[in-house]
């Protein structure tokens, strides 16, 4: 396909217009910057409450946009790839590969975890909290004269 683009689930066209505050998201990356390891790549680093690309709500942090415009932007400097968002005009057609997320199991979710660290944190102070009552019931028990 003379190097295009071809579509596929993860892969998706994403149309913004431009708002007061801009598309309403930040990039990173470019070949001067790699974000990823061995890619050249643009991502989105941060998107930003009530802008352009929040207010679509399909653009996530982690994503990588392949093309702006129709414009390709792999192997480009950072500052070049953020050149042509500044000049991309108002209405603004975005190419993004969905940031996948691999479980255990093999499978993979476009979207990421939302389980919270403190939930986690919350669990396992319950455990504890559990072991301990136990172990002081135990201990005391144990104590008792015959």
């Amino acid at each position: 396909m003379n190097g295009s683009l071809r579509p596929s689930p993860s892969v998706v066209d994403i149309k913004l217009k431009r708002g007061p505050a801009g598309l309403g998201f930040n990039i990173v990356g470019g070949v001067d910057q790699q974000y990823v390891v061995n890619d050249n790549g643009i991502y989105v680093a941060k998107i930003k409450e009530d802008g352009a690309a929040a207010l679509d709500g399909r653009l996530q942090e982690g994503d990588k946009i392949l093309a702006i415009n129709g414009v390709q932007l792999q192997d480009l400097m950072h500052k070049s790839a953020v050149d042509l968002f500044r000049m991309a005009g108002e209405d603004v057609n975005l190419c993004v590969l969905k940031k996948l997320l691999q479980h255990d199991n093999g499978s993979t979710d476009p979207q990421p975890d939302q389980s919270s660290p403190a939930l986690s944190l919350g669990i396992l102070l319950a455990v504890a909290g559990a072991a301990i009552l136990f172990s002081l019931m135990y201990t005391r028990h144990i104590r008792k004269p015959f």
